[in-house]
């Protein structure tokens, strides 16, 4: 089966003018998802049989591919040796939850910081097997063993499979459909939204989209550097929450996306930010809602079933 079998049209639309009658717990103005990426292990790396090396860091490569990047490797060991359990311990300290995008790759490489991270309450997400675009896959046939591969290894290891999915920058025409033949629950590969939304062209049925974000992405940080300062990132996310929270108030509840990276927002000045936007959101008490993907998943399943199409969504 290949990707030229996939005709699914662009919807420019989604829900309009009239937007779904949302109900967060709590009556909360604002869910709020945190999402944390386990790649560290799983990029590309001479070392681990690749032809060529990640290229992106603190700084840009110098090294040519063909040969091992020591400076490289480093730069993303740093996320599981000192980033991962500053970023465990502040979600401890406030108690959040949030998901994890694991590649399986990563997994296998580091087997006991996996199971700490679902110990600890957060959730794992499939993101591949190993740190690449899912658009680069040629068949069908090779991208659905890669996936069935990652969340076997997953599995495995934390003793929970993974029900979400997100692939690094892109799917290919075929993942929706792949995704649904597993039983995943939800497809994160969206930036077209600020809510949930089910994706009704597939051939198995709606399947429940989670729409993703990367303007709120702590990945900017080392490409291109745009917030300036970890202030700059804390003031950029608070506000978000503020702006949202107003169109809560009118009537109109959305979802926020925070993505973040162990080798970056683990270092100590963006952690900085990260814990004053965790004290910030703790003065807002249940004004939003910090869910991981799979509850955010759960509840709109439950609040707004799939049913006919968009159009017979409940709505205001």
């Amino acid at each position: 089966m290949s990707e030229k079998s996939d005709s699914r049209p662009r919807d420019f639309l989604g829900y309009g003018r009239v937007k779904p009658k949302v109900d967060w717990p709590g009556n909360a103005g604002l869910a709020i998802s945190f999402v944390v990426n386990l790649e560290e292990g799983a990029e590309n790396a001479h070392e681990d049989g690749q032809p060529t090396n990640d290229k992106l860091g603190e700084f840009v490569s110098a090294l040519p591919d063909g040969m091992r990047d020591l400076a490289m490797e480093q730069l993303h060991e740093y996320g599981l040796r000192a980033g991962v359990w500053r970023i465990l311990d502040l979600f401890d300290r406030y108690s959040r939850t949030s998901t994890f995008y694991m590649c399986g790759r990563a997994v296998e490489r580091s087997p006991q910081i996996a199971r700490e991270i679902v110990e600890r309450g957060h959730e794992p997400a499939c993101h591949g097997y190993r740190w690449v675009c899912h658009a680069l896959f040629k068949d069908y046939e090779t991208e659905k063993a890669e996936l069935q591969k990652a969340n076997e290894v997953i599995e495995r290891v934390t003793g929970e499979r993974p029900l979400g999915f997100y692939s690094m920058w892109a799917p290919s025409l075929n993942t929706r459909r792949i995704l649904q033949e597993l039983g995943f629950v939800y497809d994160s590969n969206a930036y077209n939204d600020d809510l949930p939304y089910y994706d009704t062209s597939l051939p198995g049925g709606p399947m429940l989209i989670v729409p993703y974000a990367l303007d709120s992405n702590d990945f900017k940080f080392i490409a291109g550097d745009p917030w300036g300062s970890p202030q700059a990132y804390f003031d950029y996310l608070r506000c978000a929450v503020e702006f949202l929270l107003d169109e809560g108030k009118r009537g109109e509840p959305k979802m926020l996306n925070i993505g973040l990276h162990l080798r970056i927002v683990g270092r100590p000045a963006r952690l900085w930010a990260l814990e004053k936007f965790m004290q910030y959101l703790q003065d807002l008490g249940d004004r939003v809602w910090v869910a991981r993907r799979i509850d955010i998943a759960r509840h709109w399943l439950a609040t707004q079933p799939p049913r006919a199409g968009v159009a017979d969504i409940p709505r205001t």
